[in-house]
Order: structure tokens, then C-alpha cells, then sequence
């Protein structure tokens, strides 16, 4: 027996589901969500460390994260869960004079793209905003106060829970899943529990992405990173309001989350393949040493090693989202490769793309930028340095 949907979103994280809720909100009640995980927030959804910001050195990646803002912040009252958005604040800190003034020329694209509230500060103003490290090294940097935190599975939650109350069904345990192509579009999508015909299908398995284009012959340029994340015992030595910190010298930076201290030092970890997100003791030992050296208040502080995990970034080319129609299959639409920063700019590549599916073109924003056709045209973004 064939079943039909309008729309088959095929992963049920926070990016799937964020399409699901806004495909309800305009009107589309005819999804199916599938997911391969038995329960929702196994996948990189659950193991991302919670992080948003505006402050970034694209203007699309800032228009995003505007975008992304309006929407946590009346999040609660649009689907009824919590986002859990705390606006404390990133600290990025530079090391020299040159990192110093490619933070100066991010703050003048966030000023052109509409960001505000950004400003650069001097070594006074970070010992003011974050008493807890060491300036030794420090020669400045930029803060946002209205970057801060957010609950990856909060988000989660409330889209999974209000797409279902507007008519979409969320299917787990989906096991192996087959295209049907036919003149220029995906007719089905064949799964163990049967034949599902599709109006439109929608790409949102994350750093698996490109195995799902594969089988519509896309060839979709997302790779899986790993990323480690070292979780301390429980402490009080840092406030929940700490911003996060972020050492533009080596990408080390650190936030406070129930109660405990998240330590990040994005390098590469060794896993048997490239989805393995096995934990890599062996890199504890670095960003162990560099937070103790920064942050003292942390030498006292044991690490939870056996609570310590890895997750997987779905990284893009030029380390922006890609989002759109397949380059020949008008309805086959991707929303990948977002880099680090999916989890805080769902809210608003949801919408795009749902607007996308439904009018045929996003209406909320430009999202020229992010076409999928900009590689093959070599024109990606310009890939950042520090941001």
C-alpha cells in the first residue's frame, strides 16, 4: 500500500522539525517526518553544546541569526515549548593586533547586515565582563551582549510537538530508505514499512546528508567533523551568566551549562570512521592545559571524563548552510552543511525553506547566498577566518 504526503522530511532533528513546524504554520498539514533513531535527540542535535550568536563575519550568517532571534525570543508563545534562550553574551578575545582587526572588520558587517549591539572592548572592559580569566596574552576583543545560550533539545521538543499538533506524523525506527526517481523529481520514497509517494522531499539529515543526495544522484559537498566537548564536576567557581569565551588564538572557549563547565578546543580527533563519535581521550589532555592556564578558577576542578562525548559538525565547503532545490530535482530540497550552526540558526533556515516549498521562493530574507548551485557556479561565500 503507497502512502501520500505533500512533504517528507526525511531526518527528525532540530532542523527537520523546525521545517515540519513552519511548513504547519503556513498551512502545509500533510508531512511525514522519518528518522532512523529510535527516540528524537539521539542524533548531533542532542550532543551540541547550546550555543547562539549574531556575531559572525558573513552577512548572511548575521541576517540568520537575526532572523533566528525574533523567533526564540517569542518561542514560547508560537509553539508552546522552551527554547531556553539566555542572552549573556560571547566574548571572542584576540591575541595580537591582526586577529584584533579581523574582529573589527566582522563588526563592520554586522553593522551593515543590522546587528547592532556588537562592539569592540578593550582589556579593561573583558576584565570587567569575564573576571575569570587571565588577560596575560590578551590584547582585546569584541562582545555581544545579546549573543548567549539556548537548549538544543528545548527547540527540539517544541517544533517536534507543534508540528504534530498541526497534522504532521514523526516516524522513528525508519530503518533503510530508497528514492524512486522519474523526470527530474523524486516520485516515493520506499521505507521497510512501506512505499511513501512524495510531493516533496527534504534533506535534513545532518552530517548524513550526503549519503541521502547520493541516492538521488546530488552530489552534495557535506562532510562530518567531529567535536569533542569536555564536561567538568559539578562547580560553582563560574556563574551561570559567564559569557561565552572564545580564544581567537586556538578556538579554545568554554560556557557554564546546569551547573557544570563545557571546555571546546575544535582540533581533529582520531575515530574509526567518519561518523564515529567515539570520545577521544587523548585530546582531553589539551584543552585540559589550556583551560587551566586561562581560566585558574578551573585548576581545582575535576573534568567528567566519562561524561564527556563527541558530536559531529555537517561541514559545507565555505562553512555556510546550504539551502535549497537540488541543482536538477526541483522538489528534492536541501537544508545541510550548516557548520557548527545549525542548532542556533534552525529557527530561521526552517522558515526559509518552508516558504521556499510552499511560494516557491524565501520571503522572510535573501537567501540567495546560500543556493545550493553556488559550487558549481564557483561562487561559494568566503570562507571565514576567525568567525
Amino acid at each position: 500500500m503507497t502512502r501520500t504526503a505533500d512533504v517528507v522530511i526525511v531526518g527528525a532533528g532540530v532542523m527537520g522539525a523546525a521545517v515540519a513546524w513552519h511548513l504547519a504554520t503556513l498551512g502545509c498539514r500533510s508531512v511525514i517526518l522519518l528518522d532512523q533513531a529510535s527516540t528524537p535527540g539521539t542524533g548531533s542535535t542532542g550532543r551540541a553544546t547550546g550555543g547562539f550568536r549574531a556575531q559572525f563575519a558573513s552577512a548572511i550568517n548575521v541576517r540568520l541569526s537575526l532572523l533566528a532571534r525574533e523567533k526564540l525570543r517569542c518561542f514560547h508563545d508560537e509553539t508552546g515549548g522552551d527554547c531556553g534562550y539566555q542572552p549573556v553574551g560571547y566574548l571572542f578575545l584576540a591575541a595580537d593586533h591582526g586577529q584584533l582587526g579581523t574582529l573589527r572588520e566582522a563588526i563592520a558587517i554586522q553593522r551593515a547586515a543590522g546587528l547592532v549591539e556588537s562592539l569592540l572592548v578593550s582589556t579593561d572592559d573583558i576584565a570587567r565582563i569575564n573576571p575569570a580569566i587571565v588577560l596575560d596574552g590578551v590584547v582585546g576583543g569584541t562582545f555581544g551582549a545579546t549573543d548567549g545560550y539556548i537548549r538544543p533539545l528545548g527547540i527540539l521538543q517544541g517544533y517536534l510537538d507543534g508540528a504534530q499538533r498541526g497534522g504532521a506524523q514523526v516516524e522513528y525506527g525508519a530503518g533503510a530508505i530508497r528514492l524512486e526517481l522519474g523526470r527530474g523529481r523524486i516520485a516515493a520514497l520506499t521505507t521497510p514499512s512501506g512505499r511513501i509517494a512524495a510531493g516533496h522531499v527534504v534533506n535534513a539529515t545532518g552530517a548524513w546528508a550526503a549519503d541521502l543526495a547520493r541516492l538521488a544522484g546530488v552530489d552534495l559537498p557535506v562532510t562530518p567533523v567531529r567535536r569533542q566537548v569536555a564536561l567538568t564536576a559539578p562547580t560553582s567557581v563560574l556563574p551561570s551568566s559567564t559569557p561565552m569565551t572564545i580564544f581567537a588564538e586556538d578556538g579554545f572557549h568554554f560556557r557554564v551549562r546546569d551547573g557544570r563547565v563545557l571546555l571546546l578546543w575544535p582540533t581533529d580527533t582520531v575515530g574509526a570512521d567518519r561518523f564515529d563519535t567515539t570520545f577521544d581521550a587523548s585530546w582531553l589532555d589539551g584543552v585540559i592545559s589550556r583551560a587551566h592556564r586561562r581560566v585558574p578558577a578551573l585548576r581545582a576542578v575535576p573534568v567528567d571524563r566519562a561524561g564527556s562525548w563527541c558530536g559531529l559538525y555537517e561541514m559545507s565547503p565555505d562553512h555556510h548552510a546550504i539551502l535549497g532545490a537540488a541543482p536538477g530535482l526541483d522538489n528534492f530540497w536541501l537544508i545541510n552543511g550548516s557548520s557548527g550552526h545549525g542548532v542556533m540558526h534552525a529557527p530561521a533556515l526552517g522558515q526559509l525553506l518552508a516558504e521556499m516549498i510552499l511560494t516557491g521562493r524565501a520571503t522572510s530574507l535573501d537567501a540567495h547566498a546560500l543556493r545550493p548551485a553556488r559550487f558549481l557556479e564557483g561562487a561559494p561565500n568566503p570562507a571565514p577566518v576567525l568567525l
